[in-house]
């Protein structure tokens, strides 16, 4: 598997000399740019889940979202996946109130006291919240998780969107899990810095 990675880095690389060799000095450095973020998101194939066109490679906590946008149906699927520990957590959360983790509606994942994965929505109103399954105020389907090689994964389908593709979203990861329930996450700058914007209709 990191052999796999490894290479796929190194073909992106390769990639984009060859494309920077191939430009005259018309071309602006936001286009050698846009030309690298192209290439960085290729096509990802999860398994029996099938190809994922649209990926977000995210800055921090070896996170990564991949997603297809249906735009007839206004929904989207997505995999979200980060490294964690057997006994850690993840998280994937839209806020649709505003920017950061309170507010926030999350997709949480981990193994639970029998060793079988635990993934359910849960509702961020605090710093402090319960992390207990919560409903969500919009519509989710198809919520699964997997782990592999020291890697958590959820799936889920989100939608209809209500208020466009445009989404606030918070990514985050812990440690530990106690009595079935995620315990709290580091405060380290990458943990704190965890969130962005995100257009499901963007490449």
């Amino acid at each position: 598997m990191i052999n796999f990675f490894l290479s796929l880095s190194l073909w992106k690389i390769s990639k984009v000399l060859d494309l920077i060799k191939e430009l005259d000095t018309n071309h602006s450095p936001a286009f050698v740019l846009l030309l690298f973020r192209r290439l960085i998101s290729v096509k990802y194939t999860l398994g029996h889940r099938g190809v994922f066109n649209s990926c977000s490679d995210l800055p921090y906590l070896g996170a990564h979202l991949h997603w297809n946008y249906n735009t007839a149906l206004r929904k989207v699927s997505i995999a979200y996946r980060a490294r964690i520990g057997s006994g850690g957590w993840i998280a994937w959360a839209t806020n649709p109130t505003g920017i950061g983790m309170v507010g926030s509606q999350a997709l949480v994942a981990f193994h639970n006291a029998n060793g079988s994965i635990t993934v359910y929505p849960t509702s961020i109103k605090s710093y402090n919240p319960s992390m207990l399954p919560t409903q969500l105020s919009f519509q989710l389907s198809n919520i699964s998780a997997e782990y592999k090689n020291n890697e958590m994964t959820i799936f889920a389908i989100i939608g209809p969107l209500q208020n466009g593709t445009m989404v606030n979203h918070v990514w985050q990861a812990g440690r530990s899990v106690s009595s079935n329930i995620p315990r709290i996450h580091s405060t380290s700058p990458p943990n704190l810095q965890s969130m962005g914007k995100l257009d499901f209709q963007s490449a």
